[in-house]
């Protein structure tokens, strides 16, 4: 049997339990953490434990079905989670996606009567170290609610330490500065065209040209912006992705489920110049999506959508 340590967020009490330390998943809010342990199974693999709430301030479920994208954010808190205790990257370095992915089963979403349990059973390649700190790897995981499989998701990412992307970003690295210059958020998209209830959640503004949006950058969002940062968070393109998608492929009446999306981080995308989202329909379910800032290619993605089932 292979040994392991099992780091679960337990108290000495038995039966009691608690989300993991929030600075370890990167967020402000202790409300925000869905991490709730993990262990190391072998070199380079893991189990990490999660607990979904049955509804949430933005990821809030549809007709009886969790968000899918609790699923992109659980994953993503995996990241700085296993790089900082597992691979003893320094509290302050940044994890800076190079691709994300996920597929999912979307009737492993269902709203029980009670939190669902979710376990991440992870594998990490290509694992790269210079001066013996970490640099960068691949994450793939397998996902099971209550022992059911509930989808798999790849990250890419690297490890930047405080004085690399400090010389990577120039005068964006001043977070104070990138908010102070940040555009004003424009008028969103009426919230029914994209699968949201409220204004505040659209992450779209109208153009006049076909399927071209433009990014609504709002750095007081109390989820997208958790915390001050100074550039477009990867979960806000994500959301984008998945908004763009719904925008595109229905009838201002979303009738579908995000089941699938392949992403890739070109640059960053900064605060103080729009950010164009133009999408591309398939023949298939997909949708392709890419977004540009001052005529770089930015961010693109591959968007599946899947009919919501009764």
């Amino acid at each position: 049997m292979t040994p392991y340590v099992d780091h679960t967020a337990t108290v000495n009490h038995a039966g009691l339990s608690s989300a993991l330390p929030r600075e370890y998943v990167h967020k402000s809010a202790h409300s925000e953490v869905l991490l709730t342990g993990w262990k190391t199974e072998g070199p380079d693999t893991f189990t990490v434990t999660a607990q979904w709430p049955r509804t949430h301030a933005f990821y809030a479920p549809t007709d009886g079905r969790h968000d899918p994208l609790l699923l992109a954010e659980t994953v993503r808190q995996a990241v700085p989670l296993l790089s900082h205790v597992a691979y003893d990257v320094p509290f302050g370095h940044r994890q800076i996606w190079n691709t994300f992915s996920f597929t999912l089963d979307p009737d492993a979403l269902a709203v029980g009567a009670t939190p669902a349990e979710v376990d991440m059973h992870v594998r990490c390649t290509d694992v790269t170290r210079r001066a013996r700190r970490l640099h960068g790897l691949t994450m793939h995981v397998e996902l099971t609610r209550d022992g059911t499989p509930l989808g798999t998701a790849q990250a890419a990412f690297t490890n930047q330490p405080p004085h690399l992307y400090q010389r990577l970003r120039g005068p964006y690295a001043d977070t104070a500065r990138a908010l102070s210059t940040a555009l004003p958020a424009p008028s969103p998209l009426p919230p029914h065209h994209v699968d949201r209830d409220r204004r505040t959640d659209v992450v779209l503004a109208p153009t006049p040209a076909p399927h071209r949006t433009q990014l609504r950058i709002d750095p007081t969002h109390p989820v997208l912006f958790d915390h001050p940062v100074d550039h477009a968070p990867g979960m806000l393109l994500i959301e984008a992705a998945r908004q763009a998608a719904h925008h595109t492929t229905s009838d201002g009446h979303p009738t579908a489920v995000l089941t699938g999306l392949h992403t890739t981080f070109h640059r960053y995308i900064e605060l103080d110049a729009p950010c164009y989202i133009t999408t591309l329909p398939t023949p298939t379910r997909t949708v392709e999506i890419q977004a540009t800032q001052n005529d770089h290619l930015s961010f693109t993605a591959a968007a599946t959508l899947t009919p919501r089932t009764p």
